[in-house]
């Protein structure tokens, strides 16, 4: 993802203006202060704050054994010297349960090296036909954009068929964008109330994408049946009318909370009219846009 340059009077000002370009939460972005404001009389500043940010690149976690030995799933008590001390109250606390007291076997065991490759196993995969979330590659170079594309197309693909709709899934790249989008009849199901749903499977499909190629740089959104066009048409309408609000009042209009997207679009929209400003104020999940004359 691409850096991106904003100004500010403060710091933090600079950095929520970024966020709001970037249509992301603080969270998941990292910043590079490139400039303060300097001290100037009386204590004030002079200048501005100038701040470089991007997308943070999400890590891959790392795989875990969770196989156990044949003596754990027969459910004996671990030899080891670092097992946990008897709950039996009838032992003293120093003194180790029957089963636990080491034997000749166990102290030649623990006196041999241990010889055998270490077992790995895969990650779970989820129950989504034809999609894998197990790690493919270890090491090598990073994977292509287009790689990315055709992963998150798969499990966008197999998604579908789980739930039992039709769905032609394209997906456009530019750059480090990628665009998958779902078209089809009845996907509601797949949006949820507000687009929740739809922002779930987003994540869930660059978590897949990473966990079978390993970590990328790309910027990954999904679509479905068009509702992220519809979504943003409805805004710039809502956001034109609010302005000819503020403007006729000369009243600021705090919104209701919204997702970074979404105040993306909004801030946007504004930003291509006349006699109106907008900031956001706030944390997220309650971070709002003000809609100020001027």
């Amino acid at each position: 993802m691409e850096w991106v340059e904003t100004t500010g009077r403060s710091v933090d000002a600079a950095k929520e203006l970024a966020l709001d370009q970037l249509g992301v939460a603080a969270d998941e972005a990292e910043f590079e202060v490139v400039e303060e404001p300097r001290p100037g009389l009386f204590g004030r500043l002079r200048g501005e704050a100038r701040v470089r940010a991007r997308v943070r690149p999400t890590a891959v976690r790392p795989k875990q054994d969770r196989r156990r030995s044949k003596r754990d799933r027969a459910g004996a008590p671990p030899t080891s010297a670092t097992s946990a001390p008897s709950e039996d109250p009838a032992l003293p606390a120093d003194e180790p349960a029957p089963a636990e007291r080491p034997t000749r076997a166990d102290a030649n065991a623990e006196r041999a090296p241990d010889r055998r490759p270490p077992r790995t196993t895969p990650s779970l995969s989820p129950a989504v036909p034809g999609v894998s979330m197990i790690d493919e590659r270890e090491t090598g170079p990073a994977p292509t954009t287009e790689e990315v594309s055709r992963a998150a197309e798969e499990f966008v693909r197999g998604l579908t068929q789980s739930f039992g709709v039709e769905a032609e899934v394209t997906s456009v790249v530019e750059e480090q964008e990628i665009d998958v989008s779902a078209r089809g009849d009845s996907l509601g199901l797949l949006i949820g109330p507000g687009g929740r749903t739809l922002l779930a499977i987003q994540d869930l499909a660059r978590v897949a994408a990473q966990r079978r190629l390993g970590d990328h740089q790309t910027r990954l959104r999904i679509d479905v049946a068009g509702y992220r066009e519809k979504r943003r048409a409805a805004l710039e309408r809502f956001a034109a009318s609010v302005a000819e609000q503020v403007r006729t009042s000369g009243v600021a209009r705090a919104l209701d909370p919204m997702p970074s997207a979404d105040r993306k679009v909004i801030h946007d929209a504004l930003a291509e009219l006349d006699g109106v400003s907008s900031r956001s104020e706030g944390e997220d999940p309650d971070r709002r846009i003000v809609v100020a004359p001027g």
